[in-house]
């Protein structure tokens, strides 16, 4: 019998918690009524559990429970907040400013808006890949309308410093959007010390359900407005209709309290196993750190290889370990990771890319393996790849 392969993907999506699991089953079967059913008690039993995860989301991030709106994930909720920012301030301003190294959820909405008419800047990244806030202030405009730089990149791991760019944005009265998908549950964030006008985050990269998310938006100081996305039945405050998945939200909010809780020292565990892989590789010369050594998520680990093909490199190592190149797949071609080329590597060197996303569920002994893996197949691609001297 065939083992898996050890799992080190857990910037693509996160296993399940058992807790997390275990606090959504009641809602399937017995506790399976309709938020918006407020005449009798089944309603009310998922009214008030609906209730309770808003508030322990809102707590997570400094907010009031009326300023979370409960998406299907982070790509709607971003969406949301672009496009539902774009329309409602339309007669203010048309130009909106976001980083190169976007996920495209942020910036396949942006391309969308430039075909109706918004000006958007792409703004370049240094090469550890963080944002240069002063070339941010520069970019400014009396028609801006809206900042939107993610709060930690899902490939390299870079942590932006959004409590800057808040304070930036606020001062020339410009709304500021982070994409923390990636930040929810692993980082601190405090929508009112960071000057945050609108969050987006989701639940399966914190070892919850896929398909359901949030967007904070901020009701004062100032209050966002925006226009709705989705119409229907007037849920969530109007901002996005449709009948709230209680289950899923439910969950939501359980990963997110077991990740606060373990925050600081879940932290601590992972940054020791990122470390101990990244010691063990880099001996081997031609390794490239991608993004910057510190501020990063602490289980992120993004190298490039020299002297690899990147295809072939991924093929080696997946019978051992699942990871991905953070390339843009599809189904005919696999393209150079965007991120890293902004990082100012070149197409073979960001093709021939790994990032290792090491959880909550990974261990010292697997790290250990996957390091020695990892060796031997880079170490047998580079010879294979090495020209052969004539004798003759």
């Amino acid at each position: 019998m065939s083992h898996r392969p050890i799992y080190l993907d857990n910037h693509a999506t996160t296993p399940m918690d058992e807790w997390v699991l275990e606090a959504m089953l009641p809602y399937f079967r017995e506790h399976f009524g309709n938020p918006s059913s407020i005449s009798h008690a089944y309603g009310w039993e998922a009214e008030a559990a609906v209730k309770q995860a808003r508030q322990t989301l809102a707590d997570a991030i400094h907010a009031t429970p009326e300023e979370i709106v409960f998406t299907s994930g982070a790509t709607e909720a971003n969406n949301l907040a672009i496009k539902g920012v774009a329309e409602a301030y339309f007669s203010k301003g048309r130009h909106i400013i976001t980083v190169q190294t976007e996920h495209p959820a942020v910036l396949d909405p942006c391309t969308y808006l430039q075909d109706l008419g918004f000006e958007v800047t792409f703004l370049p990244v240094q090469g550890d890949g963080l944002l240069d806030v002063t070339q941010l202030e520069k970019a400014i405009r009396p028609d801006t309308i809206l900042v939107s730089v993610m709060a930690a990149n899902n490939e390299i791991g870079v942590l932006q410093p959004l409590a800057e760019i808040g304070e930036l944005c606020h001062q020339h009265q410009v709304l500021f959007h982070t994409d923390a998908a990636q930040g929810i549950g692993k980082i601190p964030l405090d929508v009112l010390d960071m000057n945050i006008d609108l969050m987006s985050f989701t639940a399966h990269k914190l070892y919850g359900p896929k398909g359901i998310g949030a967007l904070y938006v901020r009701r004062r100081n100032p209050k966002v407005k925006l226009a709705s996305q989705i119409q229907g039945g007037g849920q969530e405050r109007g901002f996005r209709s449709g009948t709230l998945y209680t289950p899923q939200i439910v969950g939501f909010a359980k990963a997110v309290e077991l990740g606060l809780a373990e925050q600081a020292s879940e932290s601590q565990r992972l940054r020791q196993l990122r470390e101990h892989l990244w010691t063990t590789l880099s001996p081997l010369g031609g390794i490239h750190l991608n993004g910057h050594p510190e501020q990063r998520l602490s289980g992120n680990l993004n190298i490039s290889v020299e002297g690899v093909d990147g295809s072939a490199l991924l093929l080696g190592l997946q019978p051992v370990v699942a990871v991905s190149s953070g390339s843009a797949c599809s189904s005919s071609h696999v393209a150079p990771s965007h991120v890293l080329l902004a990082l100012g590597h070149s197409k073979p060197l960001a093709h021939a890319s790994v990032r290792f996303g090491i959880g909550r569920f990974n261990t010292r002994e697997e790290i250990d393996q996957v390091a020695q893996h990892a060796i031997a197949t880079i170490e047998s691609l580079r010879q294979a790849q090495t020209p052969k001297t004539s004798i003759l």
